[in-house]
């Protein structure tokens, strides 16, 4: 008994662990027989095996493809027979995709993003005039607010003109303009109104419990009392 014993590590490694040994050792004997048409018999008789193991995917498109392609690296790429499909090698499927370039994009200033040398390349390809104006002090409204968000609660406006100047390469220049940014106070005043809301939302909440815990304790305290005087 003993001796008829079985263990993974004297047995051959599974080529694709997901249909286990039983399938494994079908394509072996598969590899084993004589003539091919038996070959082709068993091949097919595998294949409908396969299939029965994963039948949420018979629906998908060219599973049967994928189940053939399955068998032979299973066989390791050794079985003769005749498939519906193109053969596979092994070369093909071990091939690895190329490497994809990934997009390296180092602005200036860090603080504003990306996305506004996007928007300041837009404005420079729009015709001088009052939209073009419009857009840039838009972009520099949006500029402004970034530089808020990352560096500290107030910013001179001549020194978001003077970044514009540079990511622009001296095209837009709002520095020669007699209009002004909107304020630090309205570019983050929706933060802080947020915050102060969520804040007095708290405070009510703490007294409305304050005051439900006294007027039950002063209930428990009176129901106490009639007992006493009633005992």
């Amino acid at each position: 008994m003993i001796s008829s014993l079985e263990y993974n590590t004297e047995r051959n490694q599974l080529l694709i662990p997901e249909y286990g040994r039983h399938i494994q050792k079908l394509v072996d004997h598969c590899r084993a027989l004589e003539t091919k048409e038996e070959r082709n018999r068993m091949a097919t008789a595998i294949i409908g095996v396969m299939g029965n193991l994963n039948p949420h995917l018979r629906d998908v498109a060219d599973f049967q493809h994928k189940l053939w392609d399955q068998l032979f690296v299973i066989a390791d790429f050794n079985l003769d027979v005749d498939s519906p499909y193109p053969i596979p090698n092994r070369e093909e499927l071990a091939a690895r995709p190329p490497k994809m370039s990934y997009p390296q994009k180092r602005p200036r200033y860090r603080f504003y993003g990306n996305n506004i040398q996007g928007m300041i390349n837009v404005a420079l390809g729009w015709e001088r005039g009052e939209k073009r104006e419009a857009l840039a002090y838009i972009i520099a409204n949006h500029m402004k607010k970034s530089f808020l968000n990352w560096n500290k609660d107030t910013v001179d406006d001549a020194v978001i003109f003077k970044h514009l100047f540079e990511l622009s390469e001296g095209e837009i220049n709002l520095a020669a303009k007699e209009e002004d940014l909107l304020e630090s106070k309205s570019l983050i005043y929706r933060n802080t109104s947020t915050s102060r809301s969520s804040t007095n939302t708290n405070n009510n909440k703490r007294q409305h419990g304050k005051k439900n815990g006294r007027t039950t304790t002063n209930n428990n305290n009176n129901n106490n009392n009639n007992r006493r005087r009633n005992n």
